[in-house]
């Protein structure tokens, strides 16, 4: 029997009040638990961004697992932060945590997901100001609409797309190893390809799960 106090996080306010994302969340948390573990209430539910280490509710559920002997509970690692020395401080503050997709995973490889999931939101916000700016040196108004003549919004459009494609670029690049790995590893099919992916913990270029279409458009991006 183990006892856990549960963490989740949404990023915006408009999440927090819906629920979208929360109720995942907390079914993959139920989902979790065996029979005879206890789930301590209460749930402790942030609104907040995953690039900020100052969070009152992760504080909270802190300091009750260690006056309760608990144990941590999170839907998934990013929930709990994408930034490695913030990782790094909690593992040493003592209070044990197990994130509901990796519950078998150890300290250095929760260290290794945390730098990867840090190095990617970085690249991700480098790769989307490059193709901004590369939009605004076209002549691409941006900013959002202030009133006079109706924008023409395929500029927008054309931004975004650019955007899109150059983080789709990058991951096909980043991955491109470790699709080698698995087609030699006897995985060949577009849908085997994906459950690996899964498995590896490997996330698309938005931050989902494989599916056959998605290795697809992968394939074809890097044989083009």
């Amino acid at each position: 029997m183990v006892d856990y106090v549960a963490y989740c996080r949404v990023s915006t306010a408009k999440q927090g009040q819906s629920g979208l994302g929360l109720e995942a969340q907390e079914q993959a948390i139920n989902a979790f638990l065996r029979p005879a573990d206890r789930l301590l209430a209460p749930v402790y539910v942030e609104v907040e961004s995953g690039k900020k280490n100052d969070r009152p509710k992760l504080a909270a559920a802190l300091a009750h697992c260690k006056r309760a002997g608990a144990t941590l509970l999170i839907a998934k690692l990013d929930r709990l932060a994408r930034n490695m020395a913030f990782i790094a401080n909690l593992m040493e503050d003592g209070v044990p945590f197990v994130a509901c997709d990796m519950p078998t995973a150890n300290e250095l490889t929760v260290h290794i997901l945390a730098a990867v999931a840090q190095a990617e939101r970085k690249a991700i916000s480098a790769r989307t100001k490059a193709a901004l700016a590369a939009a605004k040196a076209r002549g691409t108004k941006l900013g959002g609409y202030r009133g006079g003549p109706v924008p023409d919004i395929t500029q927008h459009q054309r931004a975004g797309a650019d955007a899109a494609r150059a983080l789709s670029g990058a991951t096909a690049q980043r991955l491109e190893p470790i699709i080698a790995e698995i087609k030699a590893d006897g995985f060949v099919s577009l849908r085997q390809i994906a459950a690996e992916l899964n498995r590896r913990g490997v996330p698309t270029a938005r931050g989902g799960q494989w599916a056959a279409p998605a290795v697809r458009n992968l394939l074809l991006r890097l044989a083009g």
